[in-house]
C-alpha cells in the first residue's frame, strides 16, 4: 500500500480517476486537477480530504501549483469531436506542461486508450507491440489525440528523466462518475429503445471495475521507466458488448434489442500477458462487477440478495498483489 506520498490526480470529476483519488486520499495527501464544472463533485472531494485546484488544459499554465508532488496520475483529457488539430494541440501541450511541472515526481502515470491501435480481426487479442493508428472511427480527434499525446509522453519521459508509465485503458465502469458502457446503454433499454451495434462485427472488449483500477495504480506508478512503460489496462475477460448488455438483461428483467448502426464507441479485446506480468490478475470479475455497478445505478432493478457487497478496492504494493 502506498502512504505518507503527495499525489497529484487530474480528470479526477471522472469515472476512472474519482475512485484512485478519494481511495489514496486515506494514506496520502492528495491533489486533484480539473475545471470542477460541478461544484458538488468539488466539494465531495474536498469532503474527502483531498485539496483540489482548478486547471482548464488549454489554459496557458498551472497556475500556483505545487510541485513537489511524489507521484501523478493523469487522466484528463480534452474532447474535441471534429477538430483534430485542436485537440492534438491542447492534449499534448498540457501533458507536456504537466510533466515538465512535475519532473521531480518519483513515477507519473499516462492513462491512454485502446483505441489507437489498428483494428484487426473483431476477436483479435491486441498486444503492446500490435500496429496503431489512431485512425478509431467513432470520435476521430480524440482517436487521433490520444495517439499524439502518446508519443508527447514518451518523448517528455526520455527527456526529463521522468519515470513513466503509460497505460492503455480498455473499457472503465464502475458505481462512479457515469458508470460506463452497462448504465450508459442501459439507459437506452430503459427508454425501450435498441442498443446499436455494427452490422458485420461485434466490439469486444475487456472491462474493468473501478475498485480494480484504484488497486492497479499504485502497482503502475512501481513500474515506471525510462524509457516509458507501456501495457494493456483492462479486465481479466474478453467478452463481446453483446454479452455484457444480455448479462445486464438477465440481472434486471429489463428486455434488450439490438440494431445494427453507428456504435457509440469502438472497443478491443487484449492481450493481458504484459499487465499480469508487472501488476498481477484483477480481483472482480466482470459479472460480479456489472451487477454491483448496476446495483448502484438502478437498486430498484437488482434484488437485495443478489448484489455484490465486497468490491471495495484498497491500493496494494506489487509485492502484495494476488498472481
Amino acid at each position: 500500500m502506498i502512504s505518507n506520498a503527495k499525489i497529484l490526480i487530474t480528470g479526477a470529476t471522472g469515472l476512472l480517476a474519482r475512485p484512485v483519488a478519494e481511495i489514496l486520499a486515506r494514506e496520502n495527501e492528495v491533489w486533484c486537477l480539473a475545471r470542477f464544472s460541478d461544484p458538488a463533485v468539488r466539494a465531495s472531494l474536498s469532503a474527502a480530504g483531498i485539496t483540489t485546484h482548478v486547471w482548464d488544459m488549454a489554459g496557458p499554465d498551472l497556475g500556483n501549483l505545487p510541485d513537489d508532488f511524489t507521484h501523478v496520475l493523469s487522466s484528463a483529457v480534452h474532447r474535441e469531436v471534429d477538430d483534430c488539430d485542436k485537440a492534438i494541440e491542447v492534449n499534448c501541450t498540457a501533458a507536456g506542461r504537466l510533466m515538465t511541472h512535475c519532473r521531480n515526481a518519483q513515477a507519473y502515470l499516462h492513462v491512454s486508450n485502446s483505441s489507437i491501435y489498428q483494428r484487426a480481426a473483431p476477436d483479435h487479442a491486441h498486444r503492446e507491440t500490435d500496429p496503431l493508428d489512431g485512425a478509431g472511427g467513432y470520435r476521430p480527434a480524440y482517436t487521433v489525440s490520444k495517439l499524439a499525446t502518446e508519443g508527447a509522453v514518451r518523448a517528455f519521459a526520455n527527456v526529463l528523466g521522468l519515470p513513466t508509465t503509460i497505460a492503455r485503458m480498455n473499457v472503465a465502469y464502475g458505481p462512479t462518475g457515469w458508470g460506463g458502457v452497462p448504465i450508459q446503454d442501459l439507459a437506452i433499454m430503459l427508454r425501450g429503445e435498441s442498443v446499436k451495434v455494427p452490422e458485420d462485427y461485434d466490439n469486444w472488449c475487456m472491462p474493468i471495475h473501478t475498485a480494480d483500477i484504484a488497486r492497479q495504480v499504485p502497482l503502475l506508478w512501481e513500474v515506471a521507466s525510462t524509457p516509458a512503460t507501456v501495457v494493456n489496462w483492462g479486465g481479466d475477460d474478453m467478452v463481446t458488448h453483446r454479452e455484457m448488455m444480455e448479462h445486464v438483461s438477465a440481472i434486471t428483467g429489463v428486455p434488450i434489442t439490438f440494431a445494427p448502426g453507428p456504435s457509440p464507441r469502438e472497443t478491443y479485446g487484449f492481450d493481458n500477458t504484459r499487465r499480469i506480468e508487472l501488476v498481477g490478475r484483477c480481483e472482480i470479475s466482470w459479472r460480479d462487477g456489472v451487477r454491483d455497478t448496476v446495483a448502484h445505478f438502478h437498486p430498484e432493478l437488482i434484488a437485495p440478495h443478489t448484489r455484490t457487497n465486497s468490491l471495495a478496492a484498497e491500493p496494494v504494493s506489487r509485492s502484495d498483489q494476488r498472481r
